[in-house]
């Protein structure tokens, strides 16, 4: 049960999937809100429909200004689930709104999407005045909730980063805001490896994450552990990605700070460093694998055994 937990990224219950049965492709990731929207099957079997099919029709701007969808051709595109009455959202807007803003300052082709979760159109109205952006238009339940389908949106805030052709570039938009503060890496390509922070370790609870914990105080250790695992990562990726699936793993190098102590203490890890580990949240599982050099043949060894289930978890 937790390997299909694993899987498909389940964070939160009740969740319903909808798997294509001669593929096991997912077709559905939001299946609760495809049997509240059509609730007699009309548009079955609920593929996935294109961004620019799903957003189509008025946007508006905080102003009262009406644009067409169509305005948004060539365009990156971030679209925003967010609300009003949860706090995080609103730390993130505050971010967001000045990383739009260099954004749009250094020349970019770049527009933001605003769909709400409000409780009430008044809520919406007053949440949506402090942003420079578009919106999907409240009154627009339906349109709210496919894009809600489209992106498996469990929770929020969320941001999806598109591009010009509607493809998603990062689900982890709120991750590279919070870590680009300057916007020098947008539009946020993934990186195969990322450095444990505390704006990313939410990652952290999405699946199974390699996380190799290094000496930082040594100059250009934890830059040396990217390079290290880095080709093993890339090569992981692209093998699901050719099965257009996505990655059974997330690949972190953890230094030494505050959060790093801590998620070593809620995992009771040693000390030691470097320190090669498989941390597995949901189902509270680890795989420590302590030697004194890791090396990319211990790596890929490691993370082969892993995906072939010939590991021994320790309980977290």
């Amino acid at each position: 049960m937790l390997k299909l937990w694993n899987k498909y990224r389940i964070s939160n219950i009740p969740s319903l999937i909808f798997l294509d049965a001669t593929t096991g492709k997912v077709v559905c990731r939001n299946g609760l809100l495809v049997i509240r929207d059509d609730p007699e099957g009309l548009e079955f079997p609920w593929g996935p429909k294109p961004f620019r099919e799903v957003i189509a029709g008025p946007l508006l701007r905080n102003n009262g200004q009406s644009l067409e969808s169509g305005s948004l051709e060539g365009s990156h595109v971030g679209v925003y689930f967010s609300a009003h009455w949860c706090p995080p959202c609103r730390s993130l807007t505050r971010v967001l709104v000045e990383s739009y803003r260099k954004i749009k300052e250094a020349g970019q082709n770049f527009e933001i999407i605003f769909v709400s979760a409000d409780r009430s159109e008044e809520s919406f109205k007053q949440y949506f005045s402090e942003m420079p952006w578009l919106a999907v238009p409240y009154t627009d339940e339906a349109r709210r909730s496919r894009l809600n389908r489209l992106y498996g949106i469990q929770g929020i805030p969320t941001l999806i980063v598109l591009d010009p052709q509607g493809e998603v570039i990062t689900r982890q938009g709120r991750v590279e805001v919070l870590n680009d503060e300057d916007c020098r890496e947008f539009p946020w390509h993934p990186k195969p490896v990322l450095e444990l922070s505390d704006s990313n370790a939410v990652q952290l609870n999405e699946g199974p994450c390699l996380v190799l914990f290094v000496d930082s105080e040594d100059d250009g250790e934890s830059e040396a552990a990217k390079q290290l695992i880095q080709p093993i990562a890339e090569k992981i990726i692209a093998k699901y990605k050719a099965k257009e699936e996505e990655a059974p793993l997330l690949f972190f190098v953890a230094g030494e700070d505050d959060m790093t102590d801590s998620l070593r203490d809620y995992t009771n890890l040693p000390e030691a460093a470097p320190l090669l580990t498989i941390l597995d949240m949901s189902a509270r599982a680890k795989y420590v694998m302590d030697v004194e050099e890791i090396t990319p043949a211990i790596v890929e060894a490691f993370v082969n055994d892993f995906l072939a289930e010939k590991l021994k978890p320790e309980p977290i």
